[in-house]
């Protein structure tokens, strides 16, 4: 039986209908919306560090990750990284990636997940970097899911994004847990003021 003939004997049985319900749902909100996040990042693996717009994040990064040989990133005020999503021919060349840097959009206390819109021609560095440092400045933080669905916006050239929270962890059935099986081993949220 084919999808329509389907949906059109279930309309031909439907002897009442409803109206949707109002979904006019208004979201947890916390009185310290920052504080929120920066709980919730921690307890999901994740560390936060404040700086200011006018320090230099090259060097604040370098300090965080003094062991890192290699970083990944296409942001114009990124001058230690020596691979760029936008110029590798292909994904795979970003293997090795100690470091990845990007930018989040927003950022939402109830879950410490971050938007991550795609503004670079590879998103792999987002995956295949070993550690993950997301830029994102402290008035782009949200209080509920609710409120940063509202505030997503795609960039048209690629039409893709991904909330992030926390580094990737998986476990087995015997609760053994592995970081970094699918993603970055850990994530940092540098918040500008």
């Amino acid at each position: 039986m084919k999808k329509e003939q389907l949906f059109e004997k279930l309309r031909q049985n439907t002897r009442e209908q409803f109206d949707m319900p109002d979904m006019t749902i208004d979201g947890i909100t916390y009185p310290d919306v920052y504080a929120q996040f920066r709980q919730m990042t921690e307890a999901v693996g994740g560390k936060v560090f404040e700086a200011k717009k006018t320090d230099d994040l090259n060097q604040i990064i370098r300090n965080l990750y003094p062991e890192a040989k290699t970083f990944a990133s296409n942001l114009p005020f990124i001058n230690i990284a020596q691979k760029n999503p936008d110029t590798v021919a292909e994904a795979g060349e970003l293997n090795g990636t100690d470091v990845g840097i990007v930018q989040g959009a927003l950022g939402v206390a109830e879950n410490a997940c971050i938007w991550i819109p795609q503004t670079m021609k590879e998103k792999a560095v987002c995956f295949i970097s070993e550690y993950l440092v997301v830029v994102l400045d402290r008035q782009n933080i949200v209080h509920n899911m609710h409120q940063a669905y509202a505030r997503i916006e795609m960039d048209p050239r690629y039409n893709f994004g991904t909330f992030i929270s926390g580094p990737s962890k998986t476990a087995d059935i015997e609760q053994a847990l592995v970081m970094g099986a699918q993603a970055a081993r850990g994530l940092t949220v540098l918040i500008l003021e």
